[in-house]
């Protein structure tokens, strides 16, 4: 009798074994598969904005010398074109870019002559910072005044934040950001009405600035995802069994709602790393919003590809990150997924 269960404890471990590798081949299959497809459509979007900026109907040259206070000869123009590369085909230019890309080299400004890389490397940390504040504080926001508000659905606590948030989401964010700065700048004279560098006291207003726009909107997004899950029927089970109300939400229910909220949370990060243009450029937050602001006016291409190319690989890789993440927690996704890959 023992030797029989013995070979049923060996049999499981077998199994579970085989399993688990099976599981593991499949997420690395499935990983290298959703990698493979983003590959095009990476190049595709390199190609589109490349096109659409050499299509733009301005000449960058011309653009470069409007302000030089004085008439410069078409020889001038047309030297300045060779030396930029602008003279050649459309196609070599391109693929001449791409190839520079792919080791590093985006190419020098038209308007400093810096590099491109450099250039814009050296405005990403002020970006991440304000990025990371940002998510920090809609977090803290967000998600318990969201489960707060469907916890207490049909109460006065439920209507107040469902009007707090209507209100939030109303205000343009500029409009907030001049707020901000009249309570805690002009009045109170807390913080800096201009950002002096990367520190925190400069980050506060832009970061709180964002983060009330997006908890305003998330909160109502995780209300309606919690409040849906309050209403199934394992939570009635639950409670019939006697399992306490927080052991449920905690345990069950928001880790239902995660999928939500890992959405919410990637669109996010990708806008905020993309910059924010308008906020940036109010409070002079130097980072790669108002970087391509800047870019814009000038002209400066190289500067404005290396701004496309950013935010396309932030949002291909946000968006990859988000479905290994459904992947991992929804066990119908994942089944779904190995299904498809037999």
């Amino acid at each position: 009798m023992s030797d029989f269960a013995g070979m049923r404890f060996a049999k499981r471990i077998e199994v579970g074994t085989a399993s688990i590798y099976f599981n593991g081949f499949h997420m690395k299959k499935y990983v290298l598969q959703r990698f493979l497809q983003l590959i095009p459509v990476l190049i595709g979007i390199t190609f589109l904005s490349f096109a659409m900026l050499r299509l733009a109907g301005s000449d960058v040259v011309e653009e470069l010398y409007a302000n030089a206070g004085s008439a410069v000869s078409q020889d001038i123009l047309d030297a300045r074109r060779v030396e930029l590369g602008l003279d050649r085909p459309f196609l070599v230019q391109y693929f001449s870019w791409l190839a520079g890309m792919l080791r590093g080299d985006m190419g020098t400004s038209y308007v400093s002559g810096k590099d491109v890389f450099g250039t814009f490397a050296s405005k990403l940390p002020a970006t991440l910072f304000l990025t990371a504040v940002s998510i920090l504080l809609t977090i803290v926001i967000s998600i318990p005044l969201g489960v707060l508000s469907a916890v207490r659905h049909g109460r006065v606590t439920d209507y107040v934040l469902r009007f707090l948030s209507f209100v939030g989401n109303s205000m343009p964010n500029f409009f907030v950001a001049l707020l901000l700065m009249e309570i805690l700048s002009i009045r109170l004279g807390w913080l800096p009405v201009i950002s002096a560098g990367i520190s925190v006291k400069s980050v506060v207003m832009p970061a709180l600035t964002l983060a009330i726009a997006m908890s305003a909107k998330y909160m109502r997004q995780v209300r309606a995802a919690v409040l849906d899950e309050l209403n199934r029927d394992y939570v009635d089970g639950a409670r019939a069994r006697g399992v306490k109300g927080s052991v449920i939400l905690l345990g069950s229910v928001l880790r239902s709602s995660m999928l939500a909220i890992i959405t919410l949370l990637a669109l996010s990060i990708g806008s905020l790393l993309g910059g924010t243009a308008i906020i940036e450029s109010i409070f002079m937050w130097d980072g790669v919003g108002k970087f391509a602001v800047d870019a814009i006016t000038m002209r400066d291409y190289p500067l404005i590809q290396a701004y496309v190319v950013w935010m396309a690989i932030i949002y291909v890789v946000v968006n990859l990150v988000a479905d290994l993440l459904y992947y991992a927690l929804d066990p119908r996704i994942r089944l779904s997924q190995e299904a498809g890959i037999e």
